[in-house]
């Protein structure tokens, strides 16, 4: 042993806490939120409250439909049960089994109450991927080679395309297709933030409409793998119960967030447009480029010699 460890064999993945694609998406949207921050005094007067809320709400709704691929807890359930450990052993251990369901795979979690039970520390996490360029039965054919802990292979077995269950499926084209209609409104959001850009944004409310009607609609596509016949996922007289988890709600969110901007935008630009053009910082310039010269300057020297 080494500091208690094995050297030469793997160690078990630890519990779920961030995805690493979270992460770095989370790091580069600060880092434009901290570069406009920057240069935010730079501008004057009201305008100045104007542009922090409206760069920063953009990219509040920007970091959300990004980050959303890539968590985990779109549907979870947690559930603390007395289990068997491992496979051939009459050994039970008290622990609390997560299940995190994300757009790309699933997370089992196993975390012994306490931690250091029948000589072993359990806090366990394992990913398996039902992605399109990934192999889910062979992830599961693994874990059954590494002897991961019984109830991990139990629940991650529900998710297999050999299970009764028959979830495989369901799960791993609805999750394709709501990933797909989030990547379209990241489109539609970058395209509504460049409409803002110019003198034309009633089009850029129309964008946000569009983009939150996507989010609504992979919601949608998510939301339809509860028509499926549910699978119990049982630990004795424990039922493992899922629901859904802050992705889901924070998607909702942001997508009648973005409905809601969009109406404001569209009702502004009808009802009252000055307001909408100052809210926006460009009533001021319109003003400019309408005013005319009132007076002129003629050097009377230049004048004499061009005569």
């Amino acid at each position: 042993l080494f500091n208690s460890v094995y050297p030469f064999y793997p160690q078990q993945s630890k519990a779920f806490v961030f995805n690493v694609a979270t992460i770095i998406v989370i790091v580069v949207f600060l880092t434009f939120a901290c570069t406009f921050l920057l240069i935010i005094p730079g501008i004057r007067g009201r305008a100045r409250l104007y542009w922090t809320l409206r760069v920063l709400l953009s990219l509040f709704m920007g970091v959300v439909i990004v980050t959303v691929q890539f968590t985990g807890d779109w549907e979870t359930g947690w559930v603390t049960a007395n289990t068997s450990y491992k496979s051939f052993s009459h050994a039970l251990v008290n622990a609390d089994i997560g299940l995190h369901i994300g757009l790309a795979g699933v997370n089992v979690t196993l975390r012994g109450n306490p931690v250091n039970q029948v000589n072993e520390t359990i806090d366990y996490n394992e990913y398996f991927s039902w992605s399109f360029d990934a192999n889910y039965d062979h992830s599961y054919s693994e874990g059954l080679e590494r002897g991961l802990p019984s109830p991990i292979l139990y629940v991650a077995e529900k998710f297999t395309t050999q299970s009764p269950c028959d979830v495989h499926r369901q799960y791993r084209i609805s999750g394709h297709y709501a990933s797909a209609t989030l990547w379209v409104a990241f489109c539609t959001w970058l395209i509504s933030n460049m409409l803002f850009s110019m003198p034309v944004l009633v089009y850029g409310g129309y964008m946000l409409l569009v983009t939150g009607a996507f989010m609504i609609f992979s919601l949608l596509s998510f939301f339809s793998v509860r028509n499926t016949l549910v699978c119990p996922i049982q630990f004795g007289t424990t039922i493992l119960h899922t629901n859904y988890g802050g992705s889901f709600w924070l998607t909702l969110a942001i997508g009648l967030l973005c409905f809601t901007a969009g109406i404001a935008v569209v009702a502004l630009h009808y009802f009252n447009l000055e307001l909408l053009k100052t809210f926006f910082d460009l009533h001021d310039n319109k003003v400019e480029e309408h005013q005319e010269m009132t007076e002129v300057y003629v050097n009377p020297h230049v004048m004499n010699k061009g005569l």
